[in-house]
This record gives structure tokens, sequence and C-alpha cells, in this order.
């Protein structure tokens, strides 16, 4: 059997340029408004988490992608494939859910001649086992709230700030799995020293 070096969980999600509309501070009497064009346009992002297997003090990974449109198969591999460079060719497992995409037969096909890969899949109806989903709820309720940009350009720098933010914070990634319920990790003993 292949050791795993990584555990990364993928999920995508959509933004578009209708503001999120979540809660302000104003001054007394003057309501916040919000003026955007009413834009249907759509984006998509791919986030991916990674955690080392054996090794905590590596630190989580984060991989990022966004694109005009929805994701299908050829665009996740296209994923896969930035993924496979940003992790050096070190093992990886992705678990990620049951979307049609990630378990198609050109999906399986091309992941059967990956050495560097496994996919796993989550529970069915169980988002809250993912942390990408809380990555999206930060990016949400902080760079994308109250956005009313008039390109996807702005949503995209909105994100990327995010994403940055996120990665500067390292006890960030690692609350968001902590928070599922789900250890990477065995609990180290407190009295074992890290030389042992």
């Amino acid at each position: 059997m292949k050791k795993r070096a990584w555990i990364v969980f993928l999920d995508e999600s959509g933004v578009s340029l209708l503001p999120q509309v979540r809660r302000t501070y104003a001054p007394r009497g003057r309501t916040p408004l919000l003026r955007h064009r009413l834009n249907w346009k759509r984006a998509s992002m791919a986030g991916a988490l990674g955690y080392h297997s054996t090794d905590p003090d590596r630190g989580a990974r984060l991989c990022f992608h966004l694109k005009p449109g929805s994701y299908d198969t050829a665009a996740l591999i296209e994923v896969l494939e930035q993924m496979k460079v940003f992790y050096r060719g070190e093992r990886v497992l992705v678990v990620w859910d049951g979307l049609s995409a990630h378990w198609s037969r050109a999906m399986r096909a091309w992941a059967a001649d990956q050495d560097w890969l496994t996919l796993e899949r989550l529970p069915a109806y169980a988002p809250e086992l993912n942390p990408v989903e809380l990555l999206w709820s930060s990016l949400n309720k902080r760079e994308l709230a109250n956005l009313a940009g008039d390109h996807l350009a702005d949503v995209a720098d909105a994100t990327e700030q995010g994403i940055h933010r996120i990665n500067h914070n390292p006890q960030l990634p690692w609350s968001f799995l902590a928070h599922t319920g789900l250890t990477i990790h065995p609990p180290r003993s407190p009295n074992l020293r890290k030389d042992q």
C-alpha cells in the first residue's frame, strides 16, 4: 500500500456579481444602500485545503482556482494537474463530494493513470465534513460581503485578497479542519518530547 503524504479536501463554489448582503454598521439614520447593475455573470472557484498526514509541523496548504462558468470533468482535471505541480509530486489523497464530474468515467480513467493521486468520496449530504466549506464561509462573510462589483475581475480580486488573508494566518486552515470534528494526526502525548 502506498503511503499518503497529504490529505487534501477539495470543493467548488460559485460567485456572481450580485452582492451577498450582510449586516454592516452605518451612522444612525443612514441606511447603507448597495447599488449594482443586476448582472447575473457567474464564476466558479475551486479550493483545496491540504494537511500533511504525518507531520503537523509542515502546516496546511491552500490551493485556489477561479474560472468563468462552471466546472466540468475537463476543468477539474486541469485543477488536479495544477495541484500536482503545487505538491511537487508528493503523494496526495483528495477527499471530495459526490459531484458527477468528480466520479465521471473520464475522471476515473484519468485518475487511474496518476501514481501520485488517490480519490476518496465524502459521505453523501455531509458538507459539514469538508473544511473547504468553512473557507467559502469565511470569504463570503469578509471579502465578498456587500461587494457590488462591476466585473468578475472585481470579485476575483476580492477573493484573492481573502485567500491571502487565510494563507497568512497559519491557524485558520487548522481551525476549519477542527470545526469539522475530523483529525488528521493522532494526539501527541504531553510527556513525549518532539525528538522521540
